[in-house]
């Protein structure tokens, strides 16, 4: 027999060490789900102060897609995103826990507005958040988590390739300064992450070739700096306003990824505003103890 040429080894080694490093991804998410799980437990074993709110945004978006057309359509985005931070007993009580779940809408045009462009999204992320430092007013965490989305492009002009589909998985790094400042409360949060997959199609291959006659190889990719830039910018002020307190704020998303001959770019910026909440999570004998909580986030 002939032994193959060196130059199909060496792609072979690579596909196989790539393959290997996405199932590792895959199973350190598994482990921080269950570990967060596990925190999720022991919460309702106890007395915790959860701070949660639900948020309604407006703004700009600006997409780029060169699998649908090499222009930048830019628009009109609304989302829904809810916040919840609460507390864990892992690091002697002193992690965090928050979640996120957003969903995000879209309405664009190109620049001669002569087409349309909608995207949407659903997307849910998870973080751990140590403090780092802390005093009488201001708090620094750090830490990281996991964060899934599913959505896509529409292009009303395309009639073969109209659609773009946009789903990933990914582990993130995290950074949150919260400020005490007399009666307001002032958050940043920036997030991005750092390893992952998504799914990309090649340059003029349609997904009809990929789920209905199965060639959907190379469609999931390795995701690293190399080849996925994103960065979450989050600014926050509560407002204490009698029993209400309101919630303002700034939130921005850059999301880009090169990979398979595609350039995909969503950006986008938006005023937020909404109501949050400080809750108490009863179970046990610790409901009838009556001791006084102390929140996590304020």
């Amino acid at each position: 027999m002939r032994s193959l040429p060196a130059e199909i080894k060496i792609i072979t080694l690579l596909s196989a060490r790539r393959f290997q490093t996405a199932l590792r991804v895959v199973y350190i998410a598994l482990l921080f789900l269950l570990v967060c799980s596990t925190s999720l437990s022991a919460q309702e074993n106890g007395l915790n102060s959860t701070n949660q709110a639900t948020l309604l945004g407006v703004g700009n978006a600006f997409l780029t897609d060169t699998y649908l057309s090499p222009l930048e359509y830019s628009g009109l985005t609304m989302s829904l995103l809810h916040d919840r931070i609460s507390p864990t007993r892992h690091f002697n009580e002193k992690l965090l826990l928050q979640q996120q779940f957003q969903m995000q809408v879209a309405f664009t045009k190109n620049p001669s507005a002569s087409a349309s462009e909608y995207f949407g999204e659903v997307s849910y992320t998870v973080n751990g958040l140590y403090p780092f430092f802390k005093n009488e007013k201001f708090r620094l965490f750090g830490g990281g988590g996991l964060d899934a989305s599913l959505g896509g492009i529409y292009n009303v002009r395309n009639s073969n390739n109209p659609g773009s589909l946009k789903t990933s998985v990914n582990l993130n790094l995290s950074a949150m300064a919260i400020y005490n400042w007399r009666r307001f409360t002032f958050r940043w949060q920036v997030s991005t992450p750092f390893l992952g997959m998504f799914f990309s199609p090649e340059y003029g291959q349609s997904y009809y070739e990929i789920f209905s006659l199965g060639n959907g190889k190379g469609t999931v990719r390795f995701a690293s700096f190399q080849n996925q830039l994103a960065l979450r910018n989050y600014f926050t002020v509560d407002i204490p306003i009698n029993n209400f307190t309101i919630r303002t704020g700034y939130l921005g998303d850059y999301y880009r990824t090169d990979v398979n001959d595609i350039i995909t770019k969503i950006v986008s910026h938006q005023f937020v505003v909404g109501l949050a909440v400080e809750s108490l999570n009863f179970g046990g004998f610790k409901a009838k103890d009556g001791n006084r909580f102390k929140s996590s986030y304020y």
